[in-house]
């Protein structure tokens, strides 16, 4: 695990988009693993950012994305659809036919789940999976206790999770309770995995998820088992770590390294 300490929010988005975009320009017809969530907001704005000013195209790219909610229609002001319609994908010059979200309004949300495994594996697997996380360390919406063997499927959130996401919901409105998410196994098949955490709230589960066991409980631990994964913090994500400066000492302010 690579883990790359920047010196504030906005070092470590750039150091991000500098990594997705170097992936998009290396092979223009790439597999992305897309994530949501608040943290992803800023990165995306700066590749749309990025792509506008003609860095990279995304016209060859293929996109999963990690979740939906179970129940939403892809118009819901709430659905990931929409999220990544209007935070990347209307931004840039990618192919609506080649991103690719669970449906959280299938008839059979088991079904769905199901064939949106087996269409990641058709597609020829993830060649960069973007990753944030939890506060309780899951990844995705594999929740504490999720089985690290793990496939896409649905899970039941968590209080903290539902609590976490209402803001993007009305307020005389449920959130939804199931999602359906790739598995950790589904993430851990990704060629290269790359997550982003950042501010003080993220700090503990950055903490538990490179330095602690290995563990259902913090899902997101089960990338210490990946050979190609990226970990991008700023200071304050990185605050509760023990081996910040060994961390700084392989890679002095977030840069790459001859040797890891």
């Amino acid at each position: 695990m690579k883990v790359l300490i920047l010196p504030s929010k906005e070092a470590a988005i750039l150091r991000a988009a500098d990594i997705v975009a170097a992936q998009v320009r290396a092979r223009s017809d790439c597999t992305l693993g897309l994530a949501t969530g608040g943290t992803m907001l800023p990165l995306y704005a700066e590749l749309a950012k990025r792509h506008q000013a003609g860095e990279f195209s995304m016209t060859g790219v293929t996109s999963f994305n990690l979740d939906e909610y179970v129940g939403l229609a892809a118009d819901h002001p709430g659905s990931y659809h929409r999220y990544m319609a209007e935070a990347l994908f209307d931004l840039t010059d990618m192919p609506i036919m080649r991103a690719h979200l669970p449906r959280g309004d299938a008839i059979d949300p088991k079904a769905e789940a199901m064939d949106y495994e087996a269409r990641i594996a058709k597609a020829g697997g993830i060649d960069l999976q973007l990753l944030g996380i939890g506060q309780n360390g899951h990844i995705g919406f594999n929740e504490p206790t999720s089985s690290l063997g793990s496939r896409t499927r649905i899970k039941t959130l968590t209080d903290s999770t539902l609590e976490a996401n209402r803001r993007y919901f009305d307020t005389d409105e449920e959130v939804p309770k199931y999602a359906i998410t790739m598995g950790i196994a589904t993430i851990l098949e990704a060629r290269a995995c790359l997550l982003l955490a950042l501010g003080e709230s993220k700090a503990e589960a950055a903490a538990a998820m490179i330095e602690g066991p290995v563990s259902a409980m913090c899902p997101a631990s089960a990338l210490q088992m990946h050979a190609q994964t990226t970990v991008i913090l700023d200071e304050a994500a990185a605050s509760r770590l023990k081996l910040t400066d060994y961390y700084h000492h392989v890679h002095p302010g977030g840069r790459e390294s001859d040797y890891s």
